[in-house]
């Protein structure tokens, strides 16, 4: 940690930051994830679903700065190396084997889902260590994540 004047305890910034950069590591894993499907998507969906999964990886990458931001503010290290999110995310490696636009959405919305409920844990924890801007950081992205998967299921097919 280095110094900063901060007012929060170093015992709770020190918490702070291991809980912020596990959650970086989700969001780089879930920058590139999108960024896989969009690359890679085809099938009578490829324009919506191309659009779609690039909106979500630039809206992703926005938060991987604004979490690496507050890293930094706490007086510790924003840590998105490769090596780095490879051993901390919580994420489920995205299966390359998807060939059609169906198998990426279902892909991405569970990605998205893990995700979220890995976000939502973390606005309780950020609010048990009385950060109140953490735990604000987490719900903005929380409340998008949320977006962004209703969008992603909205393309799923129905079978009755």
């Amino acid at each position: 940690m280095h110094k900063t004047r901060n007012s929060l305890p170093e015992e709770q910034r020190t918490k702070l930051v291991e809980l912020l950069n596990r959650r970086l590591a989700d969001s780089i894993d879930l920058m590139l994830q999108a960024k896989q499907a969009h690359w890679n998507v085809n099938g009578p969906q490829f324009m919506i679903l191309y659009e779609l999964f690039g909106q979500i990886a630039h809206g992703v990458e926005a938060y991987v700065d604004l979490l690496a931001e507050r890293i930094v503010q706490l007086g510790g290290c924003a840590d998105g190396t490769a090596y780095a999110v490879t051993r901390r995310t919580s994420l489920e490696r995205y299966p390359l084997e998807i060939t059609d636009g169906n198998g990426h959405i279902e892909a991405i919305a569970t990605v998205l889902a893990s995700f979220g409920k890995h976000v939502r844990y973390a606005i309780g924890q950020a609010t048990d260590l009385i950060d109140a801007d953490s735990a604000a950081l987490f719900t903005d992205i929380s409340r998008d994540t949320d977006t962004w998967l209703w969008l992603v299921e909205a393309h799923q097919q129905v079978v009755p």
